[in-house]
């Protein structure tokens, strides 16, 4: 039994050298996969605060270019600059003026008009006249 038992811890043994060679080679390659790893991720991190270095430059130096020159006013901000002018004016010289009132309408009928008077009475003196005249030479 003695041997059984020698031969059973000595498998067991070699089993666990075995196990334990892979898992220290497992171990390794995993090791070697995390450096790959974190050194493709060093480089992205890398790149982007470049990135971000070169972004915050071209923006200070937009803002700097922007306070150096004056402000140009596109055609549209015009254009809506003189329509709300325009229509302030409106408004300001509505609100001056008094509120126009209709005519008030008589409940009455109106009655027929008053019978002209001629603008021009030398005209009318001339009709007087010829009348005058037709009225002789029928008299004859």
């Amino acid at each position: 039994m003695k041997s059984a038992t020698k031969k059973l811890s000595s498998e067991i043994a070699e089993t666990l050298v075995v196990k334990l060679d892979s898992v220290s080679a497992d171990s390794k390659k995993i090791k070697k996969s995390i450096e790959k790893a974190a050194a493709k991720l060093a480089k992205k991190v890398s790149k982007f605060v470049k990135d971000e270095e070169k972004r915050k430059i071209k923006e200070a130096k937009s803002a700097e270019k922007k306070a150096k020159s004056p402000k140009k006013e596109s055609k549209k901000e015009k254009k809506q600059a003189d329509k709300s002018a325009k229509l302030a004016n409106l408004v300001a010289s509505a609100a001056s003026k008094p509120a126009a009132t209709p005519p008030v309408k008589s409940a009455a009928p109106k009655t027929a008009p008053a019978a002209k008077t001629p603008a021009k009475p030398a005209v009318a003196a001339p009709k007087a006249a010829v009348e005058g005249v037709a009225g002789t030479e029928e008299s004859k």
